[in-house]
């Protein structure tokens, strides 16, 4: 079977998060999307350690899903996919800040486990090193590399991988206060990392640029803050669904593939793919933001509105010209420093990758109104109950079958989606890109 995973979430534990994010939205939503696997996330927290032990029970070896007493009634009931359905994965995200070769750092590393019982003993150990209390997120002084010892040493099958890896604050290749490669930072146990979060600002394109990452699996994730927001980046697995199968897969990565046909029938076409074994376990790829919609992709100076491209950032010698102080260099710009070869390159380990945005702002740009419109809302809704869940919409329905349950300027939008015919402003210092499909003049002509 092929099903998507999403391996980054919070729960309403952490800051700036929905107080939707418990385990019945994070179902309810995972279902709408069409998502099989989902992170647990922020499992050191104790409280919602507890909610875990309180309405999880292991289904398939690893993964777990709610008990019976615990499942809500799904957001639109004529999908299939229902929250029982859904398998939660135990993991956090743990953000380390530390003093390393003279530099503090300040790394996120997403920390897995296979089951409550080392997950129990793992938050006890990392207790003794920090404050597990006060954010689901926990901040840590733990330096990476320790921190994936202490994992390791709970259990030999839990794993790691380094969230967003290019963000300039908070990421082990960050520009502000992280490495220059990642035996840098985890030094005798890079071998043990398995793979590697792109995060939202890049995608598997400008990580192939840079050969001493060839040795991870890419993986995208939607680090969610609200159920909503689940699968904006997702990946694509086959085999039967495990701990053991998702750690497997991420171990072997992809099979050096980069889809080069457009987005047509690409379920179909993964189907014929000799070189992918569905019954065993296999990572395909992932779904991705366009990069540039992503909040740190080029430079600038949000304060001042100044945004640039790495030239540009060279040619000023980093510094604002508004108020003079360095302007927060982007992933682009950081790729750029550590690539060793030009674009076009394809890793040994890379699955396939397409570019997508969320069904809710392409339906908001269907109507040319914002994601939080009710009619937007409401078409959104309409179109899964209809066609099924968003990430099969997305990705693998034929036009054909969603010619017959969408409008035409929805289908037209999805066309243009799926060739990336879309218009693209970048995003920079921590505002979000705007990626549009119409201009106002050209919504008119499907009225």
């Amino acid at each position: 079977m092929i099903y998507f995973s999403d391996l980054h979430v919070h729960s309403r534990y952490s800051r700036a998060t929905s107080k939707d994010c418990d385990l019945r939205g994070l179902s309810q939503w995972a279902a709408v999307k069409g998502i099989k696997v989902v992170a647990t996330g922020d499992f050191t927290h104790p409280e919602w350690r507890r909610e875990l032990h309180d309405n999880l029970e292991e289904c398939e070896p690893g993964l777990f899903a709610l008990k019976a007493d615990s499942i809500p009634i799904p957001l639109i009931d004529s999908i299939d996919f229902r929250p029982e359905d859904v398998r939660f994965i135990l993991n956090v995200e743990i953000s380390s800040i530390y003093k390393k070769k003279g530099k503090v750092r300040k790394v996120h590393n997403l920390i897995f486990m296979p089951d409550l019982n080392t997950m129990d003993r793992f938050c006890q150990k990392l207790g003794a090193r920090g404050n597990l209390n006060s954010d689901g997120r926990p901040i840590l002084g733990v330096d990476s590399r320790d921190l994936l010892e202490l994992a390791l040493d709970v259990s030999e099958l839990s794993f790691a991988v380094p969230a967003h890896i290019w963000t300039p604050w908070f990421s082990v290749l960050g520009s502000k206060s992280g490495f220059d490669s990642m035996e840098e930072c985890f030094e005798d146990l890079t071998d043990h990392v398995l793979a590697l979060e792109t995060g939202l600002s890049s995608d598997p394109e400008m990580n192939f640029r840079v050969s001493s990452l060839d040795n991870f699996t890419l993986v995208s994730n939607s680090d969610a803050h609200s159920p909503s927001r689940l699968g904006r980046e997702v990946n694509i697995f086959s085999g039967q669904p495990s701990y053991l199968a998702i750690r497997e897969a991420l171990r072997k990565g992809g099979n050096g593939s980069r889809n080069t046909e457009n987005f047509l029938g690409p379920r179909q076409s993964i189907m014929e793919n000799k070189s992918i074994k569905t019954g065993a376990p296999n990572f395909v790829g992932t779904i991705e933001f366009f990069p540039e919609e992503g909040k740190y992709h080029m430079d600038g100076h949000r304060k001042c509105g100044v945004r640039w491209s790495p030239e540009e950032t060279q040619q000023f010698g980093g510094k604002c010209p508004v108020c003079g102080q360095s302007v927060t260099v982007g992933v682009m710009n950081r790729v750029n420093t550590l690539a060793d070869r030009s674009t076009g390159h394809i890793a040994p380990k890379a699955g396939y990758y397409w570019r997508m945005l969320p069904l809710i702002e392409i339906v908001a740009d269907c109507l040319g109104c914002g994601v939080q419109a009710k009619k937007a809302k409401d078409l959104h809704s309409k179109l899964i109950s209809k066609l099924g869940a968003e990430l099969e919409i997305l990705w693998s329905l034929p036009m054909d079958v969603i010619q017959e349950g969408a409008p035409p300027i929805v289908v037209e939008a999805l066309n243009r989606v799926r060739n990336e015919r879309v218009n693209l402003d970048p995003g920079f210092d921590g505002e979000y890109g705007r990626v549009s499909i119409f201009k106002n003049e050209e919504r008119s002509q499907f009225i």
